[in-house]
């Protein structure tokens, strides 16, 4: 799971996607629904009068453009049987931002985190609780270094002692060089670390892996703990190579020797097994813990 990128959490069996729209996490109320027993729609949330209040109230608190005079006919015309409003009105009518509507494939009617988990209580009490504890786990491990519930830092450390350890020792290490190209001479910093770790620059990833670049997934994104372990140590000594006025193809050939000799050795060992939990509440995504 990527959550830079389709983020989604699990709610008693239920999957619900989250999108952000600026630096705001909104929630699929399309989702949710799947919860709810019997035939129900957004729009049959949408005609409470204490829904609408709380909505007036959330948009007075975050949206300056709210249209106060089409939000008051609406206000004083629900609860009344014959009367009904889409998402889609709400938004066009009263520029609505604590909800969107959205098309395309991951389409639906999506909330701001705060209106979601309002919207649960409708659902039901369980479901609006579970929600919001799926809610903060999926912080908590966003809030982690390459998107675990480990404390990487303390392994990076550990990991790096090793190489530097083993760096001392004489090693032949068999390698298939990257080729240098002429057109490298004016690649981008980044795709020469790329190429020095990777064997390709992301371009060249981007063809070769269309489905994944569809989904706006890098070759970055799709990287081991290793890779990314060496890719942080390489882009450090490049910076210093470059303030020394090392020519590029000199600092090219370098850097992909320190890139393979440290992948020997990170993929020789399983540093996963000594790190630690951050909490016990958190756990990888594939391999929740049993309940």
């Amino acid at each position: 799971m990527f959550f830079k990128k389709k983020r989604e959490i699990t709610v008693q069996d239920i999957t619900v996607s989250i999108e952000k729209v600026g630096s705001e996490d909104y929630l699929s109320l399309t989702d949710m629904l799947k919860s709810k027993d019997g035939e129900f729609f957004v729009k049959d949330w949408l005609r409470n009068r204490n829904t609408l209040e709380f909505l007036g109230v959330w948009e007075q608190m975050h949206n300056p453009d709210f249209n106060w005079g089409e939000f008051a006919p609406i206000a004083e015309n629900s609860g009344l049987n014959t009367f009904n409003i889409s998402a889609k009105e709400w938004i066009e009518k009263t520029n609505a931002k604590g909800i969107i509507a959205k098309t395309g494939r991951y389409g639906g009617t999506y909330a701001h985190r705060d209106i979601a988990f309002e919207f649960g209580t409708w659902i039901n009490p369980v479901f609006k609780l579970y929600l919001i504890k799926e809610y903060q786990r999926l912080k908590e491990i966003e809030g982690n270094q390459y998107n675990l519930e480990w404390n990487v830092k303390r392994i990076l450390s550990k990991a790096n002692y090793h190489i530097h350890t083993e760096a001392v020792k004489d090693h032949i290490i068999p390698s298939s060089k990257r080729v240098w190209r002429k057109e490298l001479e004016y690649a981008e910093e980044a795709d020469l670390l790329n190429l020095a770790v990777f064997g390709c620059v992301a371009k060249d990833w981007r063809i070769a892996n269309p489905e994944h670049h569809k989904v706006d997934l890098n070759i970055r994104d799709l990287a081991s703990i290793n890779e990314l372990m060496v890719l942080s140590n390489i882009e450090s000594m490049n910076a210093e190579m470059m303030r020394s006025g090392i020519d590029k193809k000199i600092r090219f050939d370098m850097l992909q020797d320190i890139a393979q000799r440290q992948l020997k050795l990170l993929n020789a060992k399983d540093t996963l097994k000594s790190i630690k939990r951050t909490s016990d509440d958190v756990y990888l995504i594939g391999s929740k813990k049993k309940e």
